[in-house]
């Protein structure tokens, strides 16, 4: 009894940890701001932090901004330094259930390392007194402070930060880290960040400090151009993957998957890289572009080896064959007797194109069934434009997200395309109807934005029993 009483009660300062954040500006939430320094101000989280005693100079980091892929290198990069033996802050963002997945700790012993409710909420206790003097302050600043402050008090020995939005404005940005990264850069979020590919490699490239070498995904001339030239002004190097570092992807089908394995294996890499070619490496992610993730993952911590000595070709091989990154391209159901369900989190016209070629290479199935919400502020037509023609039937429904869009909006846009959809309320009227249409060698895909897949997977318990008794 006494033990139901303290996990109620820490539950309780949970929420009221939650309730005290939300009442501050939360521009995942509502994005209708500028990004400008008038809007958010680049010196203001370096304020908070200084007046909690810059808990984010207490850890060494390594910094990732990028428009996709950089939670999946955030978590290849966690994951093979906790395989080498260190205990590892990850910060990311969003979510997809419970605000602590943002903030976790890998270690040897745990490979999840979700902060604790009651740790959170003390933690917010402890943000309140910095907060009473410092105006004008965001939710995502806040949360971002008190992971820097877990990370600092739990005296992890590294820590890897993705950039929440943008990166030269962004409240992470206060990192000198040991090496900062970019991941594939395309155009999103145009409205805050520009409507060129070189202004988004600008923000992006923010990030990127004096003298801290500089590691980026292949990107177009223009974005490579700007990142050479933000790198030179900041006197430090920039690696280049497909450049400096080069490499093959081999795909390959199990029996009883509908989607396929896959390896990547180094042809080219730097003389002192912890990696000598050619070397293979097997991916738990699913999809090409993680091969290109992983060779991105594995030039940013052959940047670090030296400061990390256990790091060896051996902690590589297994955080990459283990890594686990829900949400994207992560399948829940599958087997013989039913369809596959399928789940991905794209949420922009590239991520949408990318998700399409997996479908037409990496996957086997009969008829294919699309569950769409996405996000009003998303180029909706580029979304569903490579997808709706590849599926039998698609069905619309809407996250419980303020910036989800109605399903009226994108049956709209859908007929302006040619295709006829269904609507759904919410997302488990939504994966039933489908679930009800499908053929057992068929596959199911929930995507168009983390927050629909957010959604499927707070009810997913429930719905699982009720999808797997209909079959």
């Amino acid at each position: 009894m006494h033990e139901r009483e303290l996990t109620h009660t820490a539950e309780e300062e949970y929420q009221a940890a939650l309730d005290y954040l939300y009442q501050f500006v939360n521009y995942e939430r509502k994005m209708t701001e500028i990004y400008a320094p008038e809007k958010m101000d680049p010196f203001r989280p370096a304020r908070l932090l200084r007046a909690l005693g810059n808990p984010h100079e207490g850890f060494p980091s390594i910094h990732i901004a990028g428009t996709k892929g950089k939670g999946s290198v955030s978590a290849m990069c966690a994951t093979c330094l906790r395989a080498a033996g260190h205990s590892v802050g990850l910060y990311t963002s969003p979510h997809l259930q419970d605000l602590r997945e943002r903030i976790r700790i890998l270690t040897p012993d745990d490979e999840e390392g979700l902060i604790s409710q009651a740790k959170f909420a003390a933690l917010v206790e402890q943000l309140k007194p910095a907060v009473e003097r410092i105006g004008g302050l965001t939710w995502f600043e806040l949360v971002t402070a008190a992971a820097f402050m877990h990370f600092e008090q739990e005296a992890v020995d590294v820590a890897v930060v993705e950039v929440g939005l943008g990166g030269r404005l962004d409240a992470t940005n206060v990192l000198t880290p040991l090496v900062s990264v970019i991941t594939s850069l395309s155009l999103d979020h145009t409205g805050l960040l520009g409507n060129t590919i070189e202004s988004i490699a600008a923000e992006k490239g923010g990030i990127i400090k004096e003298r801290v070498p500089v590691v980026s995904a292949a990107q177009t001339p223009g974005a490579t151009a700007t990142l050479q030239e933000i790198a030179h002004r900041r006197r430090t190097s920039l690696t280049l993957v497909e450049r400096d570092w080069q490499y093959d992807g081999r795909t390959w089908y199990e029996p009883q998957h509908a989607c396929a394995q896959q390896d990547v294996t180094i042809t080219k890499a730097p003389e002192d890289s912890l990696v000598q070619a050619p070397y293979t490496f097997d991916l738990a992610l699913n999809g090409r572009h993680q091969q290109h993730n992983a060779v991105v993952t594995l030039a940013a911590l052959s940047q670090v080896q030296d400061a990390f000595p256990s790091l060896s070709l051996d902690a590589l091989r297994q955080g990459l064959a283990s890594v686990s990154w829900p949400g994207r391209l992560q399948m829940l159901l599958e087997g013989p007797g039913r369809p596959s369900l399928l789940i991905d989190g794209a949420h922009n016209a590239d991520s949408a194109q990318k998700l399409a070629s997996y479908f037409q290479e990496m996957c086997q199935f009969r008829d294919l069934w699309l569950v769409l919400g996405i996000t009003a502020d998303k180029n909706v037509p580029g979304i569903l434009q490579p997808l709706l023609p590849l599926a039998r039937k698609a069905f619309i429904t809407r996250a419980q997200h303020p910036r989800a869009t109605d399903v009226a909006s994108l049956k709209a846009v859908a007929a302006e395309l040619g295709h006829e959809v269904q609507t759904e309320p919410d997302i488990a009227g939504a994966v039933r109807a489908a679930w009800q249409a499908a053929a057992p060698e068929d596959l199911i895909c929930v995507t168009g934005s983390l927050y629909i897949v957010g959604d499927l997977l707070n009810c997913w318990d429930s719905l699982k029993s009720a999808l797997l008794r209909d079959r």
